[in-house]
């Protein structure tokens, strides 16, 4: 080679620098998703969900419905995990309802306590909504032990409310404490990934950390004929999984463990699916 064509010093020391940014960046890009793995169950069959992104949702409410008063909100949350308020436990939170509020300006100050920034800091997966005839915006965020807002929240949801019902005792709209299986659905044929989506009413979900004896955590059992049992434990808090497993005709049996003692607090019915 030439020797005017030869790179200096000064170029080989410009090339290393660029080249140790790009490595930077590519740490920095590839950071976020380690984080995220880490809140996910700990099985091989698990996966994060298609677009990796940890959120907030309403799991039976459908936006631009319309309604009547009072009725039931359910909280979904993606690739995060559940604990009461007071508690700190990896990257899991509890929810907060707002209702007509935009999103904080800032999100390092506490949400604070009135009728539209309601707080369920037990781990509560549910609520009962009782408002007046209107159109309403609800959206649920997650925060942290000190209430502070993380950025996981979900889209703003349009509802109208056609008629207020007086009277109308909450247990007869949350019925009596239990788990669910909200989807796959019983006798379905699922395609992979495939989202699994539990559910407890009357029940306080929480990250098994903190060990508080008032709160449980799922444990998802799936068994195949002729195949050992797969237990997944969701001990962070978790109320959602995605999974890729094998083809094959499963049964998925779910419990609600004590975080105290490890107890099964509350059983559900397994419900079967198959993997083409």
């Amino acid at each position: 080679m030439p020797a005017h064509a030869r790179p200096n010093r000064r170029t080989w020391s410009n090339l290393a620098f660029a080249f140790l940014v790009l490595l930077s960046g590519s740490a920095m890009a590839q950071a976020p998703q380690a984080a995220e793995r880490a809140e996910l169950a700990g099985h091989p069959w698990v996966v994060p969900p298609p677009n990796w992104s940890p959120e907030a949702y309403f799991s039976n409410l459908k936006d631009g419905a319309t309604l009547e008063s009072p009725f039931v909100a359910r909280f979904g949350l993606s690739m995060r995990g559940i604990v009461p308020a007071g508690k700190t436990a990896g990257q899991a939170g509890h929810h907060h309802l707002l209702i007509n509020q935009p999103l904080p300006l800032d999100f390092k100050k506490p949400l604070p306590f009135t009728d539209q920034y309601i707080h369920f800091g037990k781990g509560q997966m549910e609520t009962m909504i009782d408002l007046p005839p209107g159109s309403y915006s609800l959206r649920l965020v997650l925060a942290d032990q000190g209430h502070i807002p993380y950025f996981v929240y979900s889209k703003p949801l349009k509802l109208t409310v056609s008629r207020q019902n007086k009277g109308v005792a909450p247990a007869s709209l949350l019925g009596e404490p239990r788990i669910e299986i909200l989807s796959p659905a019983d006798r379905s044929t699922v395609q992979l990934p495939l989202r699994v989506q539990l559910h407890a009413s009357g029940y306080n979900v929480s990250h098994a950390a903190p060990k508080l004896p008032d709160t449980g955590h799922f444990r998802l059992t799936l068994e195949r004929p002729g195949q050992k049992a797969e237990v997944i434990e969701l001990d962070r808090g978790q109320t959602e999984l995605w999974l890729n497993p094998p083809k094959g005709s499963y049964s998925a049996r779910l419990e609600l463990l004590n975080n105290a003692n490890g107890k099964a607090m509350a059983r559900v019915k397994p419900i079967a699916f198959s993997v083409p």
